[in-house]
């Protein structure tokens, strides 16, 4: 179970980073902003799987607590971006 816990989470967290990449290469503020929401999306997702993995690892938990704050900083920066852009 952990395994495909694990796998969803490395592949939300690294989908924030090229998303947000995209964005900084985008062509322009539409495609900047729908770029930078995704980020966030994937950033959401990343704190859903993040809880689902402290759930399933309760032994785990102090250690997979600042994963999750990171994530939900992480989401509020690009909102905060978003909100800013529009």
């Amino acid at each position: 179970m952990n395994d495909r816990l694990i796998g969803q989470v490395v592949g939300a967290s690294g989908s924030v980073g090229a998303n947000y990449r995209e964005a900084n290469d985008a062509l322009g503020k539409k495609d900047f902003i729908q770029r930078l929401k995704i980020a966030r999306r994937e950033a959401k997702e990343s704190h859903h799987w993040l809880e689902l993995i402290s759930e399933a690892n309760t032994h785990k938990v102090d250690e997979i607590k600042p994963l999750t704050q990171e994530a939900v900083e992480l989401k509020n920066i690009l909102s905060a971006i978003i909100n800013k852009s529009e």
